[in-house]
């Protein structure tokens, strides 16, 4: 599948605001399996100084600082990107007991070994009650990819969606204990809940192709960014992502961004500035299908 992104940011202060320095990260990260072309970013007013590299993390980061006063700011980016469907799961994945004894073993401390993402993060704090729940899932006879269907699909069946229920400060304890939230919460949940076990599991933001209802057109616009969980399956398998949003393992539908420990290590935008004013953001993101 090929993609047209097109994410817009809008950035309000609620009064004039004299230095802004910001990390952006929103051009994908190099994954197997997409290849990205012509990624253009364009800010409002332009920045005195940008500063493009690799983050700490499988994630490309844009460091920005605005000098001047600004009440307003404006932040666009664009790519296209091919995604190849991936690799068949095998179906003689390994067992839990080989996983958990594989990433201890393993010495790669690289932003892809399995070292960095066994153990508790900001945002993915350990949980005895996660654990408990999930621990039907993970015996160690089990297969690292059914166990991760497994968890996938209880979440998805004993969550709801609710976009009101939580924000992006929220943990995943707080997440599980409503029972309600959006991606990024189910995605923390099913982090908690394998790294519990000895499974390592990652934080994955990316886009997501969406369709409108039968008869209805696409709103452009109408998208937006999306989160997964991927767990480390073993060497020979590596990372798979699973989402438990919509219970599906990643594929083309789902286009890789960045992935880190948990949604704060990678999130789109942060960053500070000088002032004791408010802001307001608003986002706008178009996921267009290119035909061929």
């Amino acid at each position: 599948m090929r993609y047209r992104i097109h994410h817009s940011t809008s950035l309000l202060y609620d009064s004039v605001v004299r230095l802004a320095r910001l990390n952006l990260r929103l051009k994908p990260a190099p994954w197997p399996g997409q290849r990205v072309e012509n990624f253009a970013l364009k800010l409002d007013p332009p920045p005195a100084e940008i500063e493009a590299g690799d983050g700490p993390w499988i994630v490309h980061r844009h460091r920005v600082i605005l000098r001047e006063a600004l009440s307003e700011l404006s932040i666009e980016s664009r790519f296209e990107i091919e995604v190849n469907e991936p690799a068949p799961a095998p179906e003689d994945a390994p067992d839990i007991a080989s996983i958990r004894a594989a990433a201890l073993a393993l010495p790669d401390l690289s932003a892809m070994g399995p070292a960095s993402y066994l153990f508790a993060s900001p945002m993915a704090p350990p949980s005895a009650a996660i654990a408990e729940w999930a621990a039907p899932f993970f015996g160690p006879d089990q297969s690292v990819l059914a166990a991760g269907h497994a968890l996938m699909g209880a979440i998805h069946a004993q969550f709801s969606y609710d976009g009101t229920a939580t924000s992006v400060t929220t943990t995943a304890k707080d997440a599980f204990e409503q029972k309600r939230g959006v991606c990024q919460d189910f995605a923390h949940v099913m982090i908690v809940a394998a790294r519990a076990h000895g499974i390592p599991a990652a934080y994955v933001s990316g886009y997501l192709r969406t369709l409108p209802p039968p008869g209805q057109p696409r709103l452009v616009g109408a998208d937006a960014m999306h989160a997964w969980a991927a767990l480390w399956c073993g060497q020979d398998i590596g990372w798979v992502g699973f989402d438990p949003t919509n219970d599906v393992l990643a594929g083309t539908d789902h286009i890789f961004v960045a992935m880190g420990r948990d949604y704060a290590d990678i999130a789109p935008i942060d960053g500070v500035f000088m002032g004791g004013a408010g802001q307001r953001l608003s986002v706008s993101v178009d996921v267009e299908p290119v035909e061929d």
